[in-house]
């Protein structure tokens, strides 16, 4: 029976954009590519996700690759896109829905440490039990670890937790962990009949 609903942070609960963090920044679209590979789809960004290294460290080594003229674009990408997180529609009334009904509410993300400065600008986490991040436990998703450290930490079975999360990896590996899973598609509709599958009550699902 499922007792614990685990929700993933970017492309679930908020809307995190790399191509609107971009827009705003550069100025010349012909170098939007650039940053998005360099930057968003850069190894740096992990490893500050998995808390291994500090932004500023991850700025030096990103504009190594970069010309001059992105530069300044990098630091500020990095210094603001935490203020541009919009919830997304229709998850926030669920999550205080199944509050609601007893289940326990928990956060799994792969994010930098700036979270704890931001944390409070996401309305739905009111409603959390408990907030497991990449940064803090130096393991990323889809690595097993991350998965049963989380478990350890807040003393939950993993055939009682279902994860949600916008990644098909991310699930696939929280489902060998044992856990249910379901991968978010940007569809709070659907999300609920897909809980509702899994035996999970909340008066509008």
């Amino acid at each position: 029976m499922i007792k614990n609903i685990v929700f993933d942070m970017g492309g679930v609960l908020i809307n995190f954009d790399a191509q609107r963090y971009t827009a705003r920044f550069v100025p010349d679209p012909a170098d939007y590519e650039l940053i998005r590979r360099e930057l968003f789809r850069s190894v740096e960004w992990i490893s500050m996700d998995r808390g291994s290294i500090t932004d500023g460290e991850a700025v030096a080594s990103v504009c190594r690759r970069l010309p001059q003229r992105l530069h300044q674009a990098v630091r500020d990408i990095l210094d603001n896109w935490h203020r541009d997180i919009p919830p997304l529609d229709g998850v926030y009334a669920l999550v205080e829905e199944l509050k609601g009904k007893g289940y326990g509410i928990y956060l799994l993300s792969n994010t930098c440490s700036r979270f704890h400065s931001f944390r409070e600008n996401i309305p739905a986490l009111r409603f959390f039990d408990g907030e497991f991040i990449s940064a803090d436990c130096h393991l990323v998703k889809p690595e097993p670890g991350i998965y049963l450290r989380f478990l350890e930490q807040f003393r939950l079975r993993p055939e009682e937790c279902v994860f949600i999360d916008d990644v098909p990896l991310n699930i696939e590996a929280a489902i060998r962990c044992g856990f249910s899973g379901i991968v978010y598609h940007n569809d709070p509709a659907r999300l609920r009949r897909e809980l509702r599958e899994l035996g999970v009550e909340a008066d509008n699902l």
